[in-house]
């Protein structure tokens, strides 16, 4: 019966060490962000934006350049009440452009997490696809741990890219 039961003990205890170690695979997630399409249509989206926002940026400074210009050669004949309200329209011409640069870049930051999001979900549920399918215990991102050994673990880029139907 001891014997038996020492059998039983010992065959446990080295299914649970087997299971314990796992596969091991390892991921370069931005050699795949950077081989999606949604990627590239994503840079271009925000390249556009960014231009948009910079013509913008430019007319509405060069509007402010001629109306300094202006008062700079106009400014010292002009009548104290008049020469008031222009001093104060370049000024709130100036808050309005440094605002519009502002609000142009947190608009920027946003969209582009917006779209950097959508893409970063895809790959990591492509990621969690092949690890469940593959039966991998990890997946880590490559250049995140201080060492991942290639020979033990199995690097599962190109099984992700096919998931994703990329090349």
């Amino acid at each position: 019966m001891k014997k038996l039961i020492l059998c039983a003990i010992c065959a446990i205890c080295g299914f649970t060490t087997a299971n314990a170690q796992g596969k091991l695979g390892h991921v370069n997630t931005q050699e795949i962000i950077q081989a999606m399409p949604e990627f590239t249509k994503a840079q271009n989206e925000i390249k556009a934006l960014q231009e948009q926002y910079e013509a913008d940026l430019k007319s509405m400074n060069d509007e402010f350049q001629k109306k300094l210009e202006d008062y700079q050669k106009n400014g010292s004949t002009l009548p104290d009440n008049i020469k008031q309200r222009r001093e104060q329209e370049l000024q709130d011409m100036d808050t309005k452009i440094r605002q519009s640069y502002q609000d142009n870049q947190q608009a920027l930051q946003k969209a582009s997490s917006e779209k950097m999001q959508v893409i970063q979900t895809k790959v990591l549920d492509a990621i969690k696809a092949v690890g469940q399918a593959g039966g991998f215990t990890y997946i880590a991102e490559m250049g995140t741990m201080p060492y991942i050994s290639t020979t033990l673990s199995t690097d599962v880029t190109a099984q992700v890219k096919t998931k994703l139907g990329l090349k």
